[in-house]
């Protein structure tokens, strides 16, 4: 995994939705402030979404201190309109199924499920400057409490 201080690369472009609207961008022009990634598997799925509430209960919090909160999954752009709509998400949903963003980050691990062994993004949360450096990072996520443990990070 990227460690703090090291800068990972912004050159590849992802599907978002923001305020309501599908697009596509470069990553490196969404990075206008400090910005937290906040990686999660799958919309509507019990860890995932206590991750998402918790930010989302917290986003105003996020603004106030001029940080932008983006939430990236595998999730089509379809899914996350109707994730944000249910769960008031005014921040940005990430659609990446070709773990573009977990590359650039070597943050791709070994997983276990029903017995079987596949490569997938850490459920992790990174702290990046506009020019792409690490400013922190949290490699397990505590769902419930997501927002507050990265509110702490940030300072």
């Amino acid at each position: 995994m990227i460690n703090k201080g090291e800068k990972m690369s912004t050159d590849f472009e992802l599907d978002i939705v923001q305020n309501g609207e599908e697009k596509r961008v470069k990553f490196a022009d969404i990075l206008t402030r400090p910005t937290i990634v906040s990686v999660y598997m799958k919309n509507n799925t019990g860890s995932c979404d206590k991750q998402n509430i918790s930010l989302a209960a917290d986003q105003q919090a996020f603004e106030n201190k001029g940080v932008n909160l983006i939430t990236l999954s595998k999730d089509t752009c379809g899914s996350h309109k109707k994730y944000a709509e249910k769960h008031g998400i005014s921040y940005i949903l990430a659609s990446d199924p070709e773990l573009l963003f977990s590359k650039a980050t070597d943050s791709i691990v070994e997983k276990k499920m029903y017995g079987k062994t596949y490569d997938g993004p850490a459920r992790a949360a990174f702290y990046i400057n506009t020019d792409g450096e690490i400013l922190g990072l949290i490699e397990k996520v505590d769902p419930k409490n997501h927002a507050q443990e990265l509110l702490e990070l940030i300072g």
